[in-house]
């Protein structure tokens, strides 16, 4: 199975290009087109280079695609660099943090952004939103899904980016299983409602029992040749492991982090009892889930040997098609679990991230302006046509032709139903510290290394340490 597994990983870090940096410049001479908004607005900035660092994935390599129009109506060149996830990070920060001013623009996930607020090295956008000469009058920012950009793009009352990528987790599961007619009458049988797609985490727990099955047992019909599981979930220490059990499992029980004024609340009775679960869940995950990246879940899907999972929705584009799962089609997808009886109050995990201009940018006017065109609806419509789907940062975007006419139109509905609800992480000036212990939590917890209540107790303390007794939050 191990064998497998990394076989259909090398295949989607060949899809998705995970390692290979990618330099958009140069582009042929302009074309000959009417003089818009962008063309006048650039013109005192026309011959200038940005650098542009990003993080590739499906959704980011076909947007690659359209960068080199904004040269042709802008005359601003754009070398915009795209690196895997850790390299992105890492990079990006230390040229932030060093005020080396290389890149003029850096993606950072919302987590990031506490940290880099602290620091200062982040240039707010406020005095180019107000100047009629760079602000685009017809970027109708209420367009924008409102939740995921107002609590990502601002901080303390100033604007920091546009909303770029609405990275959501989602309910993933085989169509084919769920569909099967002695799977339906066994699980019937035995749980006493119909098998489908799971509305709430406890229905998510059955499925997840009912399908774990040793080699040899049948699987709709057929003698499995290896041992067959009820969920992957993503285990490593690291990664969006915490964040998954943060928001889709404790939030969900009615628990968090953090109370409103930012101290922390880790150690709670629906913590505990969110914790329960996780734990239970492993049990029914494939051994090696405490080494399983966001990158292996979908793994794990792609090769059938899951039932079911939560995922970052933009893998599954980058895996739920022919010629990369073997499965392709055969998924369906929902919104993410709620706890039974707390579904008015459901959550989703969400990783809404943004572009922002380092303040040691030498050129941040043309580097703005390019920010904002990302963003600009023609430029959207062109992601989602071209990309045949994406992850919307528009509410327009769900009336688009590859949207509403999409062969699997589930999985939009569940990207959908996520953004709804999803927020940004708090701005910690301590998140990475905090997430890397509590990281070590979840797995601990997940392997049966610490007992739910000992997870919380830890957790908690952690946390009082951590924030020193004031609160975790800019």
């Amino acid at each position: 199975m191990k064998r497998k597994i990394w076989c259909f990983a090398a295949a989607l870090a060949a899809t998705t290009a995970l390692t290979v940096p990618m330099v958009i410049s140069s582009a042929p001479p302009a074309l000959a087109q009417d003089a818009g908004f962008y063309a006048k607005a650039a013109a005192p900035y026309k011959g200038t280079t940005i650098r542009v660092l990003d993080e590739i994935t499906p959704l980011q390599e076909t947007l690659s695609k359209i960068v080199p129009d904004f040269e042709k109506e802008t005359g601003i060149k754009v070398e915009w660099e795209l690196l895997n996830h850790f390299e992105v990070i890492n990079k990006g920060q230390a040229d932030m943090l060093s005020g080396r001013g290389h890149y003029d623009a850096i993606m950072l996930h919302g987590a990031q952004l506490g940290p880099m607020l602290s620091a200062g090295v982040i240039l707010p956008l406020d005095k180019f939103v107000a100047d009629p000469k760079l602000s685009d009058p017809g970027l109708n920012a209420a367009d924008f899904i409102q939740a995921p950009y107002k609590t990502t793009a601002f901080s303390d009352g100033k604007q920091y980016g546009f909303i770029n990528w609405n990275y959501n987790h989602v309910y993933w599961a085989r169509a084919d299983l769920l569909n099967n007619p002695e799977e339906q009458a066994a699980f019937k049988a035995k749980y006493g409602y119909d098998l489908a797609p799971a509305k709430t985490i406890e229905q998510m727990r059955d499925i997840a029992q009912f399908f774990t099955r040793k080699k040899g047992e049948k699987l709709a019909g057929q003698p499995l040749s290896g041992d067959f599981y009820g969920i992957v979930l993503e285990g490593i220490k690291g990664g969006s492991t915490f964040s998954n059990l943060w928001v889709n499992f404790i939030q969900n029980y009615g628990g968090n982090l953090l109370d409103d004024s930012g101290k922390p609340v880790f150690d709670s009775p629906q913590t505990v009892a969110a914790l329960k679960m996780w734990r239970e869940l492993w049990t029914y995950a494939p051994p090696g889930i405490a080494e399983y990246s966001l990158v292996d879940v979908p793994t794990v899907m792609g090769n059938g040997i899951a039932a079911q999972s939560l995922a970052w929705s933009d893998f599954v584009l980058g895996i739920d098609k022919p010629g990369v799962s073997p499965y392709a089609g055969k998924f369906v997808y929902a919104p993410i679990p709620a706890k039974a009886g707390n579904e008015a109050h459901r959550h989703a995990d969400a990783e809404p991230s943004v572009t922002v201009i380092s303040a040691a940018s030498q050129h941040p006017e043309a580097t703005f302006l390019f920010l904002q065109w990302l963003a600009d609806k023609r430029q959207q419509d062109k992601l989602i046509e071209m990309g045949q789907g994406g992850v919307p940062i528009r509410e327009s975007s769900w009336a688009a032709p590859a949207i509403t006419g999409s062969t699997n139109p589930t999985l939009f509905a569940a990207m959908k139903s996520s953004l709804d609800v999803a927020v940004a992480r708090p701005k910690m000036e301590k998140y990475p510290e905090m997430f890397d212990a509590m990281s070590g939590i979840a797995q601990q917890v997940g392997l049966g290394k610490l007992t739910p209540e000992q997870g919380a107790k830890e957790g908690q303390a952690i946390l009082e340490k951590l924030c020193g007794g004031k609160s975790c939050t800019l």
